[in-house]
């Protein structure tokens, strides 16, 4: 379906994105991994580099590329070395994020800063530096890790820095989608359930509830749903990855817990659902 699609993923050394990545170049996608991690991480696994050898296993093809998307100058070099290497861009996911769930006495404003770089102003800048691209593909795609835009307190009471730098992707989703209508699809996606990654174990701190969570291979399969429709009818959506998946006639969801001893009424929501 994604055959010499050219997919430019941000954040893509690990977790959800390095999962869409795989899922992509199993059904032939060139994958850009843009991601900053080119050394390993002493408490996360995975570098660029793991993630292109995983990617090239699959039969895909991988380009690393050392990106820090708070750097304009760095994005942009990507995408040009994306074009030059592939021809063109095709998909842009924006998983790249910051999390820090601490409330607003106890958010350094360093950590502020990093969640409203990485989060809202770095989706914007890859939507931006990607765009004069996707506007020359056949089905253009751009795809943000973000919710939907739920504005209620009690999203915001406990990480106000946090919720306000994510649903800045959000909207992003929201205005380009309107902008580009017709040309580009711009869509959100967000799971239903907590996904069990390293960086989310490590933001929370509690490995323990990671077993009460889904596989990102969940995410994955969602995206690759939504990345194979048509990009002139269908944007402006926020999509729930189970719900994208059962669209799809998926009624079984067994396969994706991460416990398989978990009930499903067990599983814990994720924020803003």
């Amino acid at each position: 379906m994604f055959k010499n699609k050219t997919v430019f993923i941000t954040g893509a050394s690990r977790g959800i994105g390095l999962e869409i990545a795989k899922k992509l170049a199993s059904e032939g996608a060139n994958i850009v991994i843009a991601a900053k991690t080119a050394e390993p991480h002493p408490k996360l696994a995975g570098t660029i580099y793991t993630a292109a050898s995983e990617i090239e296993a699959l039969g895909g093809k991988a380009l690393p590329c050392m990106v820090d998307i708070r750097d304009e100058n760095q994005v942009l070099s990507a995408v040009q070395k994306a074009v030059e290497t592939f021809g063109g861009i095709d998909i842009l996911i924006n998983n790249a994020s910051a999390i820090q769930l601490t409330g607003t006495l106890r958010t350094e404003m360093k950590k502020y800063d990093l969640m409203h770089q990485v989060n809202a102003r770095g989706t914007f800048l890859c939507a931006q530096a990607c765009l004069p691209y996707l506007l020359k593909s056949e089905n253009p795609h751009v795809l943000t890790l973000s919710p939907p835009l739920n504005v209620e307190a009690r999203w915001f009471e406990n990480h106000v820095a946090y919720s306000m730098a994510k649903f800045g992707m959000s909207l992003c989703t929201l205005g380009m989608a309107a902008e580009f209508k017709g040309k580009v699809a711009f869509n959100a996606l967000w799971p239903k359930t907590i996904i069990a990654t390293a960086a989310i174990e490590f933001a929370i701190g509690n490995a323990d509830m990671m077993q009460l969570g889904r596989k990102a291979s969940i995410m994955a399969d969602a995206a690759a749903v939504i990345l194979n429709r048509d990009a002139k009818s269908v944007s402006g959506h926020f999509y729930i990855d189970e719900e994208v998946l059962r669209e799809e006639g998926i009624v079984n969801f067994d396969a994706y817990r991460v416990n398989p001893a978990t009930r499903e009424d067990q599983l814990i929501p994720d924020f803003f659902i």
